[in-house]
């Protein structure tokens, strides 16, 4: 058993038009905008990290950097399923999966269901091995005052059972 966790933060910043964020591959309505390299989606990157982390492969900034043109604007997704299959070839198999998104806004119990759907997805696992809960901070700090999004993320892997007993 491995297991790895992930953070990740990207600054929120209002928008006049309606827009969407990402997290964790779904499009959340939302009156800010989230401002970074890629999609933005702290979800999946911090995820990206907790499975790099789990085995000891670095962080997303060495196997995706930010200064990088074929990362610009790049879905977050992209970044996990690349992870995700060297894992495999390596032998080893996502386990389970435990995320903490904060934020004050958008609320995301209507998209709960949908971001553990497509966390699964990404994952190539069962909707019951996938946890995601949303936490605000109450008004402190850069994410309580709506200037920031952030997730953290551990997941555990296991090897994959090749003999099949």
């Amino acid at each position: 058993m491995r297991t790895g966790i992930g953070f990740d933060i990207h600054r929120l910043v209002p928008s006049l038009d309606s827009t969407k964020i990402p997290i964790g591959g779904i499009g959340i309505p939302c009156k800010f905008v989230v401002r970074a390299h890629s999609d933005g989606d702290v979800l999946l990157h911090a995820l990206t990290d907790a499975l790099l982390g789990a085995m000891a492969m670095g962080d997303i900034g060495q196997w995706f950097p930010d200064n990088a043109e074929e990362n610009k604007n790049r879905p977050s997704e992209h970044f996990v399923r690349s992870v995700v299959a060297e894992i495999s070839r390596l032998g080893w198999q996502v386990e389970q999966v435990d995320s903490i998104i904060f934020l004050e806004e958008p609320k995301l119990a209507p998209f709960h269901f949908e971001i553990r759907q497509s966390l699964a997805r990404n994952l190539g696992i069962e909707l019951s091995q996938v946890s995601v809960k949303a936490k605000t901070y109450e008004g402190l700090g850069a994410i309580g005052e709506r200037k920031a999004i952030a997730a953290q993320v551990v997941v555990n892997l296991s090897p994959i059972n090749k003999s099949g007993s």
